[in-house]
């Protein structure tokens, strides 16, 4: 226990109020973080038996030594200047992310929001804490494009954002933020400028995965409408429909976050400090230069679904231009072996030693004449 804690314990009417409610929030966040031993700061490893895959204090850009529950993180960061607490999360259940709640002061709702990870981007207020969500990204490597390939894979991120404290929530494996914190621990003077510093440095990695997931799934397309107009059959329309469907879900994840980076880069926010809003507005760029990339994406899958109907419609009459062609040919046989088939007594030619010869040879000469009509009016 610290020093701050002894004297808070030693402390009387008010300050034995407080030492409760500090320590009601430490059994919960106990009963699900189990025990830390053996952990290196910045580590990046899951806390056995808990959602929390790191915790730190960080003070002037620098963390702080020593490992932390999340309750004692925020504490260590409240009796120091210029600090606050980067909680990471990886799929908490409700106990674990109320347990947090109770301990950092999150709202209900929003927590009701991290919990269940089917929220669109966004960017909500609760009092003094900005809710943001993001939907992140990732490329699914594939042999073949099939109609039930997986191409694009989508998680969510949440982030808690506070005066003293930043808390990411992260559901799936889309995009991990162990790189991110590595990355903003060797930048201690973004690090310093505060929790929305760790907001911009997620979110300019979410944003940097699409930009990656929008470049492969360019590939795809290539391939795609290479195989659409090629003299072979081409891609099925079920795997150009399945690829539709795989833009339309990068598409949800993309599209809506501009409306949450638009109040931020937003010159009258009070929001974000001033310094790091022109870090969001790089973000911002690149969203947009994903957002043109995906829309474009859809156009030309409709164009190429479009133009794939078109030549299943055309190899279709071909075919039956095909059928009708040979059934032509064929009546001929039918009509004249039917009409001699009736065994009427008094026919033409029923008693000439040559008509069968004679017959056989008119039906064949017949079939030619049209074989070779059909193949001049492109039919066979």
């Amino acid at each position: 226990m610290s020093d701050s804690s002894a004297r808070r314990s030693r402390s009387t009417g008010v300050n034995r109020s407080l030492s409760r409610a500090w320590t009601a929030p430490v059994r919960a966040m106990n009963r699900f973080l189990g025990t830390a031993d053996g952990q290196q700061p910045g580590t990046g490893k899951e806390f056995h038996g808990s959602a929390v895959v790191d915790c730190g204090v960080y003070v002037d850009g620098k963390r702080e030594p020593g490992d932390f529950t999340p309750d004692e993180a925020l504490r260590e960061a409240c009796s120091r200047e210029n600090a606050f607490v980067w909680l990471g999360l990886h799929e908490p259940t409700q106990a674990e992310m109320a347990a947090v709640a109770q301990t950092y002061g999150l709202h209900e709702l929003a927590v009701e929001d991290a919990v269940k990870a089917e929220q669109r981007p966004k960017l909500e207020q609760f009092g003094a804490v900005q809710f943001l969500v993001l939907r992140t990204a990732r490329y699914v490597p594939h042999g073949e494009l099939t109609e039930n390939s997986q191409i694009v894979e989508t998680g969510q991120m949440m982030l808690f954002v506070g005066e003293r404290f930043v808390i990411t929530v992260r559901h799936g494996d889309a995009t991990k933020l162990a790189p991110v914190r590595a990355d903003m621990e060797g930048r201690g003077d973004l690090l310093a400028q505060g929790p929305w510093a760790v907001a911009y440095a997620v979110t300019d990695r979410v944003v940097d995965a699409y930009i990656e997931v929008a470049d492969q799934v360019e590939a795809d397309l290539d391939i795609i409408e290479e195989g659409a107009f090629s003299r072979d059959r081409g891609a099925p329309v079920q795997a150009i429909y399945q690829m539709k469907r795989e833009i339309v879900e990068f598409r949800r994840a993309v599209v809506p976050l501009q409306r949450p980076l638009a109040t931020i880069t937003a010159s009258q926010s009070r929001l974000v400090p001033k310094e790091i809003r022109r870090y969001f507005r790089d973000v911002q760029d690149h969203l947009t230069r994903t957002v043109e990339q995906v829309s474009s994406y859809d156009d030309l899958l409709n164009s190429i679904l479009q133009a794939r109907l078109a030549q299943v419609t055309v190899d279709q009459n071909n075919d039956m231009r095909k059928i009708a062609a040979w059934a032509g040919m064929s009546a001929v046989w039918t009509a004249i072996a039917g009409v001699y088939g009736m065994n009427f007594e008094f026919m033409p030619e029923t008693k000439w030693q040559y008509g069968y010869p004679a017959v056989l040879t008119i039906m064949v000469v017949i079939s030619v004449l049209l074989y070779r009509a059909f193949r001049r009016n492109g039919w066979l």
